[in-house]
């Protein structure tokens, strides 16, 4: 059964934007592994439209290999897009999804194949809240933001996690890998 994984950066005060963070060519190199070893990625519209900065190293390549890299690497993953507003992805390998995201998650865990990831807060967030999350990679960027969204600000109950292990980086990054453990306590 494919495992769902849930990838997200995130400041030390739990705050999520693809505008922040400290990105250097190991955390390029990390994210372009995860991607060539999954099967595909799912994300909602905003964070769609951000990651199609990509495309444009596709033919204009840039002075840094590791973003060159992770710009062939989100390219050949297939996108399923969770929007109501779009009607074209622009993007080959990136579908428009007809259905809800715990129905798709549903019927794309009985398939085999490769693993499958969540980069969007919204779609972790309410994934999370349906129990479908296996997996939590939270990139921990060693900087406080101090506003934003906040990554875990709608969830429904309390939901406990297991360590599973880390990766730092000398960046000061470190990146957290958990399980949930599937037992919702009792509202705080």
């Amino acid at each position: 059964m494919r495992k769902t994984i849930a990838a997200i950066n995130m400041t030390l005060d739990g705050i999520c934007d693809h505008h922040v963070g400290i990105v250097d060519q190991a955390l390029h190199q990390h994210y372009s592994e995860l991607l060539n070893n999954a099967g595909l990625i799912l994300y909602g519209r905003k964070t769609f439209q951000l990651m199609q900065f990509w495309q444009t190293l596709l033919t204009n390549p840039s002075d840094e290999k590791t973003m060159n890299d992770f710009a062939n690497s989100i390219n050949k993953i297939e996108k399923i897009v969770f929007s109501n507003t779009l009607k074209n992805t622009g993007w080959d390998t990136a579908k428009i999804a007809d259905k809800p995201p715990e129905n798709i998650i549903l019927d794309l865990k009985k398939q085999s194949g490769q693993d499958i990831l969540i980069g969007s807060r919204s779609l972790i967030i309410q994934l999370l809240n349906s129990n479908l999350i296996d997996e939590f990679q939270i990139c921990i960027h060693p900087m406080v933001e101090g506003k934003g969204l906040r990554l875990f600000d709608q969830i429904k109950d309390r939901i406990s996690f297991k360590l599973n292990r880390t990766k730092s980086f000398d960046s000061g990054v470190i990146i957290l890998y958990y399980e949930p453990t599937k037992v919702k306590l009792a509202n705080r």
